[in-house]
């Protein structure tokens, strides 16, 4: 049975009181930009979390409109255990996707919800500091060079929290560039893992496809509501935490070690996720903490 309005409302005011003046970063991919109603959806719930005084930073990516853009203009998309391979040809894709497509979708949102955000990459006023990645092996034993692929080195959070202090909603896409100008594509959990860890974040939200962390990713049911980082690490040893949510581990264990105090993996299609996650006791998806809670 749903609460009244004013029973949902007497259960959220603890954490509107706790986390006032807080600052959440939240992380959302570029399939969460497909839908219109899904982003919809996910800014109007941003919207409402800075209305009552939560500061947000959101960063997003684009793959799968930097891939929809290469099939277009003819440039393959190649990806490996993966990962994508990013070519002299595939970061001009990148850039126009992150920074057009995807970026333009999101501010269009946000200025229908009347929420103050301003678009900026990594490359922006230094904001992330990067190096290209050496070639690694992979799961096949290759050894694969994945191109202009940035490894973060540092994060310079004034540029960010001038835009912050302002009142207004950074939007940050996970590209940079080396000394010599060389752009490189960076992957977004890492980016939003640095940013929260060097901005002192209270929370970093993951929004992806499944619920949460899950037992069996074929059972939504299956979801694991709260775990501490040493019990991430052993899903991780029996295989229970696999494929694509390995890259999110280890951005999460990056986040926690860095000092965010709790880091939240939740559905950018289940309804008003965001709020639900934050705003009640149950939440929605699986909350990730540092260590067990006193």
């Amino acid at each position: 049975m749903d609460l009244h309005p004013v029973t949902g409302l007497r259960a959220a005011l603890p954490y509107l009181r706790l986390f006032r003046d807080q600052l959440f970063v939240l992380k959302c991919g570029g399939e969460a930009c497909e839908s219109p109603e899904t982003l919809d959806s996910i800014i109007e719930q941003i919207a409402l979390l800075h209305q009552v005084g939560i500061r947000i930073l959101l960063v997003h990516g684009g793959g799968v409109q930097a891939t929809e853009l290469g099939e277009k203009l003819g440039i393959e998309s190649s990806f490996v255990d993966g990962r994508r391979i990013t070519s002299e040809a595939a970061i001009d894709t990148m850039v126009m996707a992150l920074n057009g497509t995807a970026r333009t979708a999101i501010l269009s949102a946000c200025r229908r919800h009347g929420l103050p955000a301003v678009g900026v990459s990594g490359i922006d006023s230094g904001i992330i500091q990067a190096t290209r990645k050496e070639p690694i092996k992979v799961t096949s034993g290759e050894v694969v060079d994945f191109g202009q692929v940035g490894k973060i080195n540092s994060v310079d959070p004034e540029p960010l929290l001038s835009i912050l202090y302002s009142g207004a909603v950074p939007v940050l896409t996970p590209l940079s560039a080396d000394e010599n100008g060389t752009v490189l594509n960076i992957n977004a959990d890492d980016i939003a893992a640095a940013v929260a860890g060097a901005l002192g974040a209270a929370k970093l939200i993951i929004l992806t496809q499944p619920r949460g962390i899950l037992t069996d990713l074929n059972d939504p049911q299956s979801l694991i509501s709260q775990v501490t980082l040493t019990e991430l690490s052993e899903l991780e040893k029996s295989g229970t935490v696999k494929t694509g949510m390995l890259p999110k581990t280890k951005a999460i264990r990056t986040a926690l070690e860095n000092g965010v105090q709790q880091v939240h993996v939740i559905s950018h299609a289940f309804p008003d996720s965001i709020l639900a996650e934050v705003f009640t006791n149950e939440g929605c998806g699986t909350m990730i903490l540092p260590e067990e809670p006193e």
